[in-house]
């Protein structure tokens, strides 16, 4: 069989050396340039179907609404969007990690890995600190194979992460949890306060939108620092509230 380096996607043909979702959007384009990938159509259908085939009850709903995240990242304009602004992509990455992933820890539990936080922690934080070094992020979204290679990469580390310290005792979910938000809230900060643009594929696609690409990147870095944190903190207090009641249920049966 022969393998070639384009196929058809939206009625014409896809360049495998090209951005996945497409040139940079305009303003005035942007809301309309919805994503009709048949293959990643089918795949979510597929993924949908069995879900509802091999799944039940809180497991298939969180499943289904992981794949519903999963639509709004690649399927809406949101994925023509991160090919122009890299504030779009930090909440492009965020859906993933923060969002997506624990859902599909709901749907999809590993509880071996509660035992192996500390070694999870550190995996997840290499793999999203890896993709988001400028040299490994531009050739991301200049191929299409690499593109997906990061997506998937950035899917699995969450989903492993939040399987961990989902299944992990409360005190080492709560040491995984801060651990998580900590190198997140490094990662935006590092951004927010960079003196220089990092990501050359940014350079100038950012000025239609009437921002620089330093504005840009830092806007991204606010959107990791702050609203980033949210899950963990929600998830700590998630944490907090089940041991209570465990303590509570334990008192009053004694």
């Amino acid at each position: 069989m022969v393998v070639t380096g384009t196929t058809k996607k939206r009625g014409r043909i896809i360049d495998w050396q090209q951005r996945y979702c497409g040139p940079a959007p305009v303003p005035a384009t942007w809301a309309d340039q919805w994503n009709g990938d048949p293959v990643l159509i089918a795949a979510m259908l597929g993924a949908g179907a069995l879900m509802m085939w091999r799944l039940s009850g809180s497991r298939r709903q969180a499943g289904l609404l992981a794949l519903a995240v999963l639509a709004l990242a690649f399927v809406s304009p949101l994925c023509a969007l991160t090919i122009a602004l890299f504030a779009a992509r930090a909440v492009h990455h965020l859906l993933l990690f923060t969002l997506a992933a624990p859902l599909l820890a709901i749907a999809f539990p590993a509880p071996w890995l509660g035992k192996r936080v500390p070694a999870v922690l550190f995996g997840s934080t290499v793999m999203l600190w890896a993709w988001h070094w400028p040299v490994a992020y531009d050739a991301a979204l200049g191929n299409v194979a690499l593109y997906w290679v990061m997506q998937l990469a950035l899917l699995s580390a969450g989903w492993a992460f939040w399987t961990a310290v989902g299944t992990a005792s409360p005190a080492q979910a709560v040491t995984g949890i801060v651990g998580g938000a900590v190198q997140m809230g490094f990662l935006g900060a590092l951004l927010t306060f960079a003196t220089r643009p990092l990501y050359a594929v940014h350079a100038t696609s950012t000025v239609p939108f009437g921002i620089g690409p330093i504005a840009d990147q830092q806007l991204a870095g606010l959107i990791m620092w702050v609203p980033g944190m949210l899950p963990y903190a929600a998830t700590i207090g998630w944490i907090a509230h089940r041991s209570w009641r465990q303590m509570t249920q334990t008192g009053a049966a004694t």
